[in-house]
């Protein structure tokens, strides 16, 4: 087990994260078996119980781990402990904090804070989820923990924390997680974001926020996932019909890190930007969307263009111009963007919302990649498609999940 637990940590490290030796230390002290105690479902979709030969290898695997199903629909699971190590990361945990977790999912992810040395709050809004954290808590002897049945909108009890974070994909920041929050705090938090919901490093005061990482969660219940006038369309279904309107780009293809900023620029830049499938494939891409949701067009990862639907060439365009903008900005990643947040939402139950994203300066493009052959489709802002015009980037307001991610994955 000790083996198993220390490849476990290597694994973490070598999907990128910067490990600090504190919490490897929890990664490899925390059994993560007792938060599953009745098994899982894997990615795919297959059912592994304790008796299965493979139960433990999957159980120390960089990989989500459903515990709750709703028919065919997640509800609830053990994130991907590289995703969770990375969002711990971004909280700056200091023993004796005082931490807020909005959703409680199998205890885990409490358990590795509690580890840390924090005292954590941790809520769901699922009985049956919350006394399961509970029991299994119990089961692994971590001190430190309470865990409450409510929903995370309100804050849970009336106290104050040094950190709040937040496991389930939200809309915005409620007000009352700020009424919680003490000074020099901070929220991290995976805020939607072009059909997905990159993780947001939240600082109160100047509400703003800066993207952590990518990452795809199952979304809150309530307030917490109004829509609202920045809103990106919802993930779309396999789109048929689709034809190729511009040829490659780039050579040779952005790998999946590349392609995440890609679909983040996009999504800040043009409100229509979400993603989809395509049929026959697995995985999904960067797509911008009609008003119906079901054409548009598909940005791949060499930068060709496919679209569907009567306006094929009006979302081709823009799709190309997006990618050409995105290269031309030299090609800016998920971290340099800073993202403003405003009031949206319902006046009754209002949450703090992506408003506007700005761009923090960027080096000398790295190399790697060969610049983008010319054109017949590439579109200057002045010529986009009426109604279609991206404002410039630097008061700019997200598409695609690139093939199989491994931050895209479920919620603690």
């Amino acid at each position: 087990m000790e083996d198993a637990r220390r490849r476990y940590v290597d694994l973490i490290r070598a999907d990128g994260v910067e490990l600090s030796p504190a919490l490897a230390g929890a990664f490899a002290a925390v059994p993560r078996e007792i938060f599953v105690p009745d098994g899982f479902h894997r990615r795919d979709g297959r059912r592994v119980v304790p008796a299965d030969r493979d139960y433990l290898p999957a159980v120390y695997s960089n990989d989500v781990l459903v515990t709750k199903m709703d028919g065919e629909v997640p509800v609830s699971s053990s994130s991907q402990p590289s995703l969770m190590a990375a969002m711990i990361e971004a909280l700056a945990v200091r023993p004796g904090m005082r931490i807020l977790e909005i959703g409680a999912g199998t205890g885990y992810n409490a358990a590795l804070l509690a580890t840390l040395g924090a005292s954590v709050t941790t809520m769901d809004v699922q009985p049956d989820v919350a006394a399961r954290a509970r029991s299994a808590l119990a089961r692994a002897g971590i001190a430190g923990v309470r865990v409450e049945t409510a929903d995370g909108y309100t804050g849970g009890p009336a106290e104050h924390y040094d950190r709040i974070i937040v496991t389930v994909g939200v809309a915005g920041i409620s007000p009352h997680w700020l009424d919680r929050l003490d000074p020099g705090g901070r929220i991290i938090v995976p805020v939607e974001h072009a059909g997905t919901h990159p993780v947001l490093d939240v600082r109160p005061g100047l509400l703003s926020a800066r993207v952590v990482c990518a990452a795809g969660f199952m979304t809150a219940a309530g307030p917490l996932t109004a829509r609202h006038r920045r809103s990106h369309p919802p993930a779309a279904a396999a789109l048929e019909g689709l034809t190729q309107t511009a040829p490659p780009r780039w050579r040779p293809p952005l790998d999946a890190r590349a392609y995440r900023d890609l679909w983040y620029a996009a999504g800040a830049w043009h409100p229509r930007s979400s993603h989809a499938s395509i049929a026959g494939r697995e995985s999904s891409y960067l797509a911008i969307l009609d008003d119906t949701g079901a054409a548009g067009a598909v940005v791949l990862a060499d930068g060709a263009i496919l679209a569907s639907g009567g306006s094929a060439d009006r979302y081709s365009a823009v799709g190309s111009a997006l990618a050409d903008r995105w290269w031309a900005l030299n090609r800016p990643p998920m971290a340099a963007w800073r993202v403003g947040l405003s009031l949206a939402g319902d006046p009754d139950a209002p949450i703090w919302a992506p408003s506007s994203w700005d761009l923090d300066p960027l080096p000398p493009r790295a190399p790697g990649l060969t610049e983008p052959p010319p054109s017949e489709d590439e579109t200057e802002d002045e010529t986009m498609p009426e109604n279609e015009a991206m404002p410039r980037s630097d008061t700019m307001p997200e598409g695609a999940a690139p093939p199989k991610d491994d931050r895209d994955e479920l919620a603690q």
